[in-house]
Order: C-alpha cells, then sequence, then structure tokens
C-alpha cells in the first residue's frame, strides 16, 4: 500500500485506469460467475419431476455403515422433506428384529435443506439486483456486496454441515419418533440429520435406570451424536406423575450420500472464493480510491 500511495502522478493515473475497468468491467464479469454458479447450485436443490410442472421426483437412499448392521433401511428424499422411511433395527439384547416406516400421510421436513437452499436464493437475488446497468461508483461499494453475498453463502454451507446440537429430550420431543408405524417402543429414540452431503439417521436406545443405582445421574448436554451413558430425565408416561432417569445404552448410526449436496458444497466454496478474490483486488485500491467516484 505503501507504494501505492508513493506512486508517480503518472502511475496513479495508470492505477485509476485500472480501477475504473476493475469496477466497470470485471466486477460485473465475477457477478455474472457468481450467478451461473449459484443458478446450478439452486438446481441442485429443486431437483423437479419428469414434468415442468410436475412433483417433485423421490429418491430412494439406502442406510449402511462400515461399523454395525444393526440398522438397515432406505429412506425416500423428496425435495427438502422424508416422504417415505422404511428402517429394520436388530436389538442386541436377544436379536429380535424391529421393523417400523413412516405413516402414509406423514412427511418429515428437512429444515438443513431448506434452510440452505433459502440461503442460496438471497445470494442469488443480491446479485440479481446489481445488473449489467448498474455502475459500481466505489470499491466500498463492491465489498459490500460481496460480503452481503459471502454472508449468505456461509450460512447456506453451516446448515450443511454444521447439524444442530440437540439435547436428548429435544429429541423425544421433535415428533420424528411419532411419525412411525407401528409406534415405537418408548425405550427408542430416532434422529434424521444432514452431515455435509450425507443422509444419517441415529437410533438411540434406552433403559431405565435403577432407583439404587450409584451412578451419578447427570443428565446430557445439546450433541449432535449422543454416546453410550448419556442420561436424560423423562415423564414415567403421560397419565403418571413422576420422571424416570434413563440411560443410553446403544447407538446405531447409518448413512447414505446424497450426490448432489456434493455438487452443492463444491459450488459454495468456488463461489467463495470468487467473492473472495474480488475482494482482494478492490482491496489492493480501497484505501486510496474507496471513496472517490468515478
Amino acid at each position: 500500500m505503501a507504494t501505492v500511495m508513493a506512486a508517480t502522478a503518472a502511475e496513479r493515473a495508470v492505477l485509476e485506469e485500472e480501477f475504473r475497468w476493475l469496477l466497470h468491467d470485471e466486477v460485473h464479469a465475477v457477478l455474472r460467475q457468481l450467478q451461473d454458479i449459484l443458478k446450478e447450485a439452486s438446481l441442485r436443490f429443486t431437483l423437479p419431476g419428469s414434468g415442468t410442472e410436475g412433483p417433485t421426483k423421490q429418491e430412494n437412499f439406502v442406510l449402511g455403515s462400515c461399523g454395525t448392521d444393526q440398522v438397515k433401511g432406505v429412506l425416500t428424499l423428496q425435495g427438502d422433506a422424508l416422504s417415505q422411511a422404511d428402517v429394520n433395527l436388530k436389538m442386541p439384547r436377544n436379536n429380535q428384529l424391529l421393523h417400523f416406516a413412516f405413516r402414509e400421510d406423514k412427511q418429515w421436513k428437512l429444515q438443513q435443506i431448506q434452510d440452505a437452499r433459502n440461503h442460496v436464493s438471497q445470494a442469488i437475488y443480491l446479485l440479481a439486483n446489481r445488473d449489467e446497468s448498474y455502475q459500481f461508483r466505489t470499491g466500498a461499494e463492491v465489498l459490500k456486496l460481496m460480503d452481503a453475498v459471502m454472508l449468505q453463502l456461509t450460512r447456506a454451507r453451516n446448515r450443511l454441515t454444521t447439524p444442530a446440537t440437540l439435547t436428548l429430550p429435544e429429541i423425544a420431543a421433535s415428533g420424528l419418533t411419532r411419525m412411525f408405524a407401528p409406534t415405537l417402543p418408548s425405550d427408542l429414540l430416532v434422529n434424521v440429520y444432514i452431515n455435509l452431503n450425507k443422509l444419517c439417521l441415529t437410533v438411540y436406545q434406552l433403559h431405565a435406570l435403577q432407583p439404587n443405582s450409584t451412578k451419578n445421574f447427570r443428565p446430557a448436554g445439546g450433541a449432535v451424536l449422543h454416546s453410550p451413558g448419556a442420561m436424560l430425565a423423562a415423564l414415567v408416561s403421560p397419565s403418571e406423575w413422576g420422571t424416570q432417569r434413563l440411560e443410553v445404552s446403544h447407538v446405531h448410526k447409518v448413512e447414505s450420500v446424497i450426490p448432489w449436496l456434493n455438487d452443492a458444497l463444491v459450488f459454495f466454496t468456488v463461489s467463495l472464493q470468487l467473492c473472495q478474490q474480488l475482494k482482494d483486488k478492490i482491496s489492493v485500491f480501497s484505501s486510496y480510491w474507496s471513496c472517490r467516484p468515478f
């Protein structure tokens, strides 16, 4: 920056011309590129049916894990909602096989996908408001736009890469457990979430702590994935007063890769890099020309 400030009048004229070209030409070229990339990302979340006005197509994802065969199943994703679930659970203690599936009238909204899509749409909206006819007059104006777009893209990425941390009572109260038929046993909790490009299903098996247990009862805090030994207090039943102390005895996690989420994450990364590169170019001139209109 000291070099810029010490430049001769001729050098300053050259730099001024370069900055003018950057504001009037290269900025819009980068904005067009960003819009093209983000429209591709947005299409990954749309997944239309065979007809242009048809329903969103369904995708089946087979769940698996290299570490366990206790849980197997298929989840059906339709846009940002789980429309079907078919899960088999082998109980560790007696090898009893439990089968449960979504009730036909139920769907489970995956808020992470919906939020990520909304943030992408907001980023596209911000870029579209600065079309070819718009003239940027200061570097600060470009930096402000890039910061706003990057904020939306970072939020979109974070919604996919950072699942919510939930307590066990929050998982129990989420309503997902009541989506299944037949009704899940009271000693099972189920959670579904997105982690990066994967659709994850976690099944928690619980057992009651005996009143004379010497274990120090300490309810677990929020976590993406709880471990065996995590504890919670729950109502004995809706018709009875009092609480029951429960402990997680087994945790089963299975997952499946969603290819188009991987595509979306790549588009987010490339877009953020383009934004940062443009910011860096603007910043070279910003201390001298950020408040000078062209």
